[in-house]
């Protein structure tokens, strides 16, 4: 299943609001279809997406610690 948060576009004022923790995020294509899913520390992560272009929008979840984050990530890659 899809994160429910909705998609936001992937550019900078978008990634500085993104919270310095632990998460899952998806890049789309600015159509809805999902890219990529990954996990990592969330703001970090984006910047670098955000720096090679890696998607048009981003959606993420914040997790508690990072092995909830790979857990995550690994349960919408199989959906993928």
């Amino acid at each position: 299943m899809p994160l429910k948060k909705a998609w936001e576009p992937l550019e900078r004022a978008t990634v500085g609001k993104v919270p310095d923790r632990y998460g899952v995020y998806e890049l789309g294509d600015g159509d809805g279809n999902v890219l990529a899913v990954d996990h990592g520390p969330l703001r970090d992560s984006l910047k670098e997406a955000l720096a090679y272009g890696d998607g048009e929008e981003v959606r993420w979840q914040t997790t508690q610690n990072r092995e909830e984050a790979e857990r995550l990530a690994e349960d919408h890659r199989d959906r993928l």
